[in-house]
């Protein structure tokens, strides 16, 4: 009997030893993904914020170095913060934030609180670089201001735009009223800028409202290069063995719709080809970074196909907010 307990307590205690060592296993198999995600979110924050950063001292150069030193203005909500500090005695730096803010209180219920808090820590950060740096004022030459600031601004707000923000608040009102009318973004984003550039012919005089215009056509086309405009989609194909699980981050995570079609390898001899699902999905352009973080999450190896779409209609896009 006493050799049978001892037995049955060397048992449970080889089982209890088991258990120990599986749970460990199970632990460690746990942490790793955890600690890869972890690895691959500040590595993908890093980038961002280094986009935005140059963002941020591209656009302060143009506005110090180019606009504000001669009186210029601009569109969107850089242009009416030039606007009000023409006419009046409040910094620029102050008025930055002023005018932006509701727009980032309209990007919080529009898109997400993230990408709204994201976007004011830009802005804020724009604002100490306008008051603090003093950037030397570049020419006199009307004609060189209105290219130069526009181009250093425009690639001030396209690289933050890569970044996942906007230092310019009107694109966020643009996205929010093309999905309540039957205007895209870049109309509704025209006939804002009109405004302005009316409003800038009246206070300020016709000949800085023209070149205004410039400023903004610089800037706009500048954008456009950086970031292929702000309300283009893109159409994403994605090839990976973990292909389920990439659906699930797709619909589950980002609340985005995706296609599933089968697909067989074409790469090899015939006969290692085998089939596999294909995933596509339509995403905006603030979304693409996101995106491509809680791919590389899930299989950093995926094959990546993205083109540019011009304008859809239907599905989740315009009917979902981002995130």
């Amino acid at each position: 009997m006493k050799a049978s307990i001892n037995a049955l307590i060397k048992i449970l205690a080889r089982k209890r030893l088991e258990k120990r060592k599986l749970a460990e296993k199970d632990s460690d198999t746990l942490l790793e993904p955890t600690a890869s995600n972890i690895r691959v979110e500040l590595k993908n924050g890093i980038r961002e914020w280094f986009l935005i950063i140059i963002g941020v001292f591209s656009a302060g150069f143009g506005l110090k170095g180019f606009l504000l030193p001669n009186q210029f203005i601009d569109g969107g909500a850089t242009g009416i913060s030039l606007l009000i500090e023409n006419i009046s005695s409040i910094s620029l730096s102050y008025l930055l934030i002023l005018v932006n803010l509701p727009f980032l209180i309209l990007a919080s219920r529009t898109f997400s609180f993230k990408f709204a808090v994201k976007s004011m820590i830009a802005i804020t950060f724009l604002a100490l670089v306008v008051h603090i740096i003093p950037y030397p004022t570049i020419t006199q030459d009307k004609l060189l201001i209105a290219v130069f600031g526009g181009f250093f601004l425009g690639l001030g707000i396209g690289m933050a735009m890569r970044g996942g923000c906007v230092i310019d608040g009107t694109e966020v009102l643009a996205i929010y009223l093309s999905r309540k009318l039957s205007l895209t973004i870049g109309d509704i984003l025209l006939l804002i800028n009109i405004i302005i550039f009316s409003f800038g012919a009246y206070v300020l005089s016709l000949e800085v409202a023209l070149y205004a215009i410039l400023t903004y056509l610089a800037a706009a086309k500048t954008v456009d290069f950086v970031v292929d405009g702000v309300e283009e989609y893109i159409g994403v194909t994605i090839i990976s063995n973990e292909h389920e699980e990439l659906r699930e981050m797709i619909v589950n995570k980002l609340r985005r719709g995706c296609t599933i079609y089968a697909g067989k390898g074409g790469y090899g001899e015939a006969g290692d080809s085998y089939d596999r699902d294909i995933i596509y999905t339509v995403v905006t352009r603030l979304e693409l970074a996101k995106l491509h973080t809680e791919i590389e999450k899930i299989d950093k190896n995926a094959f990546i196909i993205m083109g540019i779409v011009k304008d859809l209609k239907g599905g989740m896009i315009k009917r979902k907010p981002l995130k």
